[in-house]
């Protein structure tokens, strides 16, 4: 496994981000910057609102400011969960949380690729997710190269997500790394039951007579 995704890197970054919170308060750095995390906002107030109390997942956490945003537009803290396999993060996570007053909000240190998912409900097994979150993770991921048995490690990240949805949940995925063709090639494939919904606009740009976009963001449903 390539050293990017190996914990001991992460353990680094966040045991830095936690002496920096301790000390002045920072929060950390914000993955794809505030407007990214604003736009999924958006996309989840209009498409998984929290007056229907959904349970939702945010997979590779960091310093939780997805799930606290969530909190802190109308989501139910209880049923907000941050996942992460970096304890450290972990760490900055509930500290950040607390500090915005969500105490409730749960984080779950886990490696989602080689586990299981958290159970929605703590103490209760079985249990699926309505929405499941992931904002730079699967970047990070395929950044691992491959296991043992020569297949990709980010290649076992969709059946991991297809698993841990209900039925009729939604996952949306924010990348820096895949063009929107290739995250519905890689979550759309029919064995796993996600079904294309939706994308969020971001800014393009133009190089070589070619355009693009910053960073893509696609959401699926579960069947």
């Amino acid at each position: 496994m390539a050293t990017e995704l190996n914990p001991s890197n992460w353990d680094d970054v966040y045991n830095t981000e936690v002496e920096n919170f301790e000390t002045n308060g920072d929060e950390g750095e914000v993955w794809f910057g505030e407007e990214t995390v604003d736009k999924m906002l958006d996309w989840t107030l209009e498409n998984c609102p929290g007056n229907t109390s959904p349970y939702v997942l945010d997979i590779g956490t960091g310093n939780g400011i997805m799930t606290v945003t969530l909190a802190e537009n109308g989501y139910d803290p209880g049923r907000l969960v941050g996942l992460d396999y970096s304890e450290p993060s972990i760490k900055l996570a509930r500290a950040v949380a607390n500090g915005r007053g969500h105490p409730s909000i749960r984080y779950v240190v886990s490696d989602f690729i080689n586990g299981t998912a958290p159970e929605p409900v703590e103490g209760e097994s079985g249990g699926k997710w309505d929405l499941l979150l992931d904002k730079g993770t699967y970047d990070a991921i395929a950044l691992s190269g491959k296991s043992d048995d020569g297949k990709t490690i980010a290649s076992r990240y969709p059946p991991k997500v297809a698993e841990a949805l209900k039925s009729g949940g939604m996952f949306l995925i924010t990348s820096c790394n895949f063009t929107e063709a290739e995250l519905k090639e890689a979550f759309g494939a029919p064995e796993l039951g996600l079904t294309y919904h939706s994308r969020i606009q971001h800014p393009t740009y133009t190089f070589g007579g070619s355009s693009g976009s910053v960073c893509s963001s696609v959401a699926f449903k579960k069947n």
